[in-house]
């Protein structure tokens, strides 16, 4: 997963937070309370964890896809 490490916006350090908030959204806390504890205040800040999905689980099937292909030609050739 790709964490930005600064706010797009403003450029305060982010990163450092990702895990312990990632941790508390997992098991089950209100992610309003949890950026609060974490002292996050601003809203470009807030935006940029709120929004940082994890894009790898929805790659990986298309790369898999591909290799499979590419055997199969490779396949098809010989």
């Amino acid at each position: 997963m790709l964490i930005p490490v600064r706010c797009f916006t403003c450029g305060n350090l982010i990163a450092d937070k990702f895990d312990e908030f990632h941790n508390a959204i997992k098991s089950g806390e209100d992610a309003a309370k949890t950026l609060d504890s974490l002292g996050i205040e601003r809203y470009c800040c807030r935006r940029m964890l709120l929004t940082t999905l994890e894009t790898i689980q929805q790659v990986v099937p298309f790369y898999e896809a591909i290799h499979q292909r590419n055997l199969e030609i490779k396949s098809e050739l010989e």
